[in-house]
């Protein structure tokens, strides 16, 4: 996480290297927390994967989060289960739109959240591509947190 001079809180709980361990591991969606339209927040889960010192995702470029993204690039997000012991990651950063990205993206996502790109669900993803877009997820700052101790005595 170090390349992109995101900052570690001096609070979190893991190092960069545990951090990136977790965010590798965890497949469960990342919640990504941006601006509408009308200047309200909203939460929105998104299939990730973390690579490059950036969070990745991909989506619809018509879709509202993109247009959201569009209209500002700052953003929070979260990867935590929702099961004990609860432990996660959280930071907030800079959103980029990637259309050239997106296909190729998606196809990591597929491997990571699927298995395999061959399931007639992956088939139906592939087929809906053609306006898919990357977006990449810089982090200014991030922490986490680990409860695992406290919670197992």
């Amino acid at each position: 996480m170090s390349a992109n001079n995101a900052k570690l809180k001096s609070s979190s709980h893991w190092d960069e290297e545990q951090i990136a361990a977790f965010l590798n591991e965890c497949v469960i969606p990342v919640r990504l927390a941006c601006v509408n339209g009308a200047g309200r927040p909203l939460v929105c889960s998104l299939w990730f994967m973390y690579d490059d010192d950036a969070i990745w995702c991909a989506t619809k470029d018509s879709s509202d989060v993109v247009g959201f993204l569009k209209g500002s690039a700052d953003v929070g997000f979260e990867v935590a289960p929702e099961s004990m012991p609860y432990r996660g990651v959280r930071g907030q950063g800079k959103a980029q739109i990637l259309p050239a990205r997106g296909v190729p993206v998606l196809g990591r996502l597929m491997d990571r959240y699927l298995g395999t790109r061959e399931s007639e669900f992956a088939q139906w993803l592939f087929a809906q591509a053609t306006d898919e877009v990357a977006i990449r997820i810089d982090p200014d700052w991030f922490t986490a947190w680990d409860f695992s101790k406290r919670m197992s005595a």
